[in-house]
């Protein structure tokens, strides 16, 4: 297949496993410095070092370069997923398929925030679109690590190709018809993952441990479920790569940014300055968007509002903490799960 990919991260680092299992491949960039640093250097040596870029993959700034794509796969942050499809949509032929992998919202100031298939349906209207997500690290895909997705859609048709032609030995892709659900796991996961990386940075000076990241990962799960229920996705999607799968693996693995911040902010660095150390963080901006949800829907979503606090009310992480453990006690079961 000819696949044209936006975003020179995790972007890349599907690029180069693609290539290796024969499709042919264009990265591009808005930013011709980028794409002249990656094409002397060889490799993203900030976000990927050591994975090199073959001499097959093309790196591109000119848009017009991803016109013969057979898929068009944007892996640029949420904040800049419209403006990359805008940039490449006047080029893209109809047919193309456009696959998003990215985690997030898009936040507006009249309803309620996008998930990035509704960004891709209002900007590319014509095309079938189709989101990948689940526990998938930009550093172990480029390697090469065995790793299973989920590829989610409402074309049956663009969702099954995708999981046909994309799917090898190292790069398993299962399907599912939830993409509210696939979407929502992938996104809100980044809030939990944020809030396990605070405990552990406060673990280096109070009593938090284990235990207490355990009890976020669970109760996480169930209010990730609360919300994607309330929209509309099926309870059985969060058991799967794109809720517990992702879930875990961003929650314990230092390649996850949301966890990296987190530590920081549990050290006592301040929320502003962890994310600017760390990188793109979006967590941080999903934990907004996911409280706009849970307050315009009224659906309780205890530990993503005291990250929210954290995160822009200056609250204290320990304060947090003992909010959530003195709440008023409950039935473990949510009645969403049935």
């Amino acid at each position: 297949m000819k696949i044209g990919i936006l975003g020179a991260g995790f972007g890349l680092a599907l690029g180069v496993m693609f290539h290796k299992y024969g499709h042919e491949v264009t990265i591009w960039s808005n930013s011709k410095r980028e794409i002249a640093v990656l094409q002397a250097d060889n490799e993203n040596r900030l976000k990927l070092p050591g994975v090199i870029i073959p001499a097959g993959v093309r790196l591109t700034a000119d848009p017009t370069e991803l016109g013969a794509s057979d898929i068009i796969i944007s892996s640029v942050p949420t904040f800049a997923c419209r403006d990359a499809l805008r940039a490449i949509s006047p080029y893209t032929h109809p047919d193309t398929v456009i696959v998003n992998t990215s985690k997030g919202f898009e936040g507006n100031d009249y309803g309620l925030p996008l998930r990035m298939s509704e960004v891709m349906a209002e900007v590319m209207p014509h095309n079938p679109c189709v989101v990948i997500t689940g526990p998938s690290h930009a550093e172990e895909v480029g390697r090469g690590v065995p790793t299973a997705v989920t590829a989610a859609s409402v074309s049956e048709q663009a969702m099954l190709m995708i999981e046909n032609e994309l799917s090898n030995e190292v790069f398993r892709i299962y399907h599912n018809d939830d993409i509210i659900g696939c979407e929502l796991g992938g996104a809100l996961k980044n809030i939990i993952a944020l809030a396990c990386g605070i405990c552990d940075g406060l673990a280096k000076k109070t009593p938090v441990g284990d235990n207490t990241k355990a009890a976020l990962m669970t109760r996480g799960l169930s209010e990730i479920a609360r919300l994607g229920i309330a929209l509309g996705a099926s309870r059985q999607t969060f058991a799967g790569l794109s809720g517990l799968g992702d879930l875990i693996v961003t929650c314990t693995s230092m390649h996850s940014r949301n966890r990296r911040a987190g530590i920081l902010i549990g050290e006592g660095v301040s929320p502003a300055d962890a994310v600017a150390k760390t990188g793109t963080v979006e967590g941080f901006f999903c934990t907004k968007s996911a409280r706009e949800f849970s307050l315009k829907l009224g659906v309780p979503m205890p530990i993503t509002e005291q990250t929210y606090n954290i995160l822009y009310d200056g609250l204290n992480p320990l304060d947090a903490l003992t909010i959530l453990m003195e709440r008023p006690t409950k039935e473990e079961n949510d009645r969403v799960w049935g």
